[in-house]
C-alpha cells in the first residue's frame, strides 16, 4: 500500500507544472466546459476515438474550479502537515 502512495505522490508532483500552466492560461469558464465535454465524451468510450480515460480527465479539469474540491484539498493538506 505504501508503494502505491509513493507512486501517486510522484505522479502528482510531475503533473503539478501542467496543472499550474492550465490554471494560469485557460479561463475558468472554458475549463468547466472542457471538463464537461470530456466527461460526456468518455461516456461514449466504446467508440474508436473516444475512450473511458476521458472521464477522470474531465473530472480533474472541471474540479480545478470547484470550491468544494479546493476546500477538501486544503483540509487534507493541513492534516498531512500535522
Amino acid at each position: 500500500m505504501s508503494g502505491n502512495t509513493g507512486r501517486w505522490s510522484a505522479l502528482r508532483e510531475r503533473l503539478k507544472p501542467l496543472r499550474e500552466c492550465i490554471r494560469r492560461h485557460v479561463p475558468r469558464g472554458l475549463r468547466i466546459i472542457l471538463g464537461l465535454l470530456l466527461i460526456i465524451g468518455g461516456l461514449f468510450g466504446f467508440l474508436p476515438i473516444l475512450g473511458f480515460w476521458m472521464i477522470p480527465l474531465g473530472v480533474m479539469v472541471a474540479a480545478m474550479d470547484a470550491e468544494l474540491y479546493r476546500r477538501w484539498r486544503r483540509r487534507r493538506n493541513r492534516r498531512k502537515r500535522r
